[in-house]
């Protein structure tokens, strides 16, 4: 009678302490985890200056769990005539991932590609003349790019625009 319990006895002891760690793990979490990614992925300039710092602070972040991983621009330039349009495709991987984590990807999807483009314009504020027309260009093909295909079977892979 003893051997009949022991194993199904042994096999829950083991279990109970990963089911907790679990629910410790996913409680670890801040609850204004959604707030917080939201603050960070809006069209403004302080949206944009307020999630470079945390970039440069990720481990002040870190109860978080964000995925700040990037491809940068994946397959495309990532300063495109010397346009340095790098941090702003940076920002805008940092939305896609944590967004699709999240699982509310296409109801955000629209707001981050707005955002990125809202980043690049403002690198081209930074030119004048034919340049700026270049670089406003250049944007403008950018977020069209993202708006198109940024969700496509092609970039769920290892990258994501």
């Amino acid at each position: 009678m003893r051997r009949r319990y022991t194993a199904p006895l042994a096999a829950l002891a083991l279990a109970l302490p990963a089911l907790f760690l679990s629910a410790a793990d996913a409680s670890a979490v801040p609850a204004d985890k959604s707030q917080v990614l939201s603050s960070w992925t809006q069209t403004s300039a302080s949206s944009y200056d307020a999630w470079s710092a945390a970039r440069q602070n990720q481990a002040a972040w870190s109860a978080y769990a964000f995925d700040w991983s990037t491809d940068y621009c994946t397959t495309s330039p990532d300063n495109p005539f010397g346009f340095p349009f790098k941090n702003a495709c940076a920002r805008h991987d940092f939305g896609y991932r944590n967004y699709k984590a999240a699982g509310t990807f296409e109801a955000d999807k629209s707001r981050l590609d707005s955002a990125f483009y809202a980043d690049l314009k403002r690198v081209c504020a930074s030119y004048s003349g034919a340049s700026r027309s270049a670089c406003d260009a250049t944007a403008w093909t950018y977020y069209q790019a993202v708006s198109a295909f940024g969700n496509s079977a092609a970039v769920d892979g290892a990258a994501v625009a």
